[in-house]
């Protein structure tokens, strides 16, 4: 099994990466979708959120109201990490439970979006960074998920500098570049993954 750390700040192009990345045979475990699910109605996690953030983050169905916790947080470090002391350790223990379930030649790909910022780099046999200019991230997040350019630019700043991603890379996906191109490196990279999950049986 090789374990893959995939990262890269919002708005990159990141989900386009393990998309292609499970296309090829990977078993991907998402954090994100993972963090949704710790969080669901019913769930110890939703339970603490609210005793942390009050009922206002909750959406009329008795669910988070995912966009008004993140106007909370991402505007206010400290409560950013009141929210991440909570969500973090539950994303944890679901993400190995996973990863355990996984056949032993697997290529086992992590999307952790905040590796970079929680240091998590050692957890894995190597990291992907999916790498865009500021001024792509900024365009993707305005253009394609509808958010104002003052919230685009809170979210992006709340994350990991581009330097401090690039810093624990032990690959580089650029995705500055067209589909095409993007799909012709995901497949090279593949199949280095590929190599190393079978020298790990070897």
């Amino acid at each position: 099994m090789v374990k893959v750390g995939l990262t890269g700040g919002i708005g990159a192009g990141k989900s386009e990466v393990s998309r292609l990345l499970v296309e090829h045979g990977a078993v991907l475990i998402d954090a994100d979708r993972i963090a949704r699910e710790v969080v669901a109605p019913g769930t110890p996690g939703l339970a603490a959120v609210v005793d942390a953030f009050g009922k206002e983050v909750l959406a009329e169905d008795g669910s988070l109201d995912r966009p008004k916790l993140g106007s909370i947080v991402f505007a206010d470090a400290e409560k950013l990490a009141v929210l991440n002391s909570i969500v973090h350790p539950l994303v944890g223990v679901r993400s190995r439970e996973l990863e355990e379930a996984a056949a032993e030649d697997s290529v086992v790909v992590h999307d952790v979006p905040l590796l970079a910022e929680n240091g998590l780099a050692r957890l894995y046999d190597l990291v992907i960074v999916v790498d865009a200019s500021p001024e792509t991230q900024l365009d993707r997040l305005v253009r394609l998920r509808g958010m104002t350019e003052a919230d685009a630019r809170a979210r992006m700043a709340a994350q990991a500098t581009r330097d401090k991603r690039l810093e624990i890379a032990d690959v580089v996906i650029d995705n500055d570049v067209p589909l095409e191109a993007l799909e012709r490196r995901v497949r090279d990279v593949w199949a280095d993954l590929v190599r190393r999950a079978r020298t790990t049986l070897e």
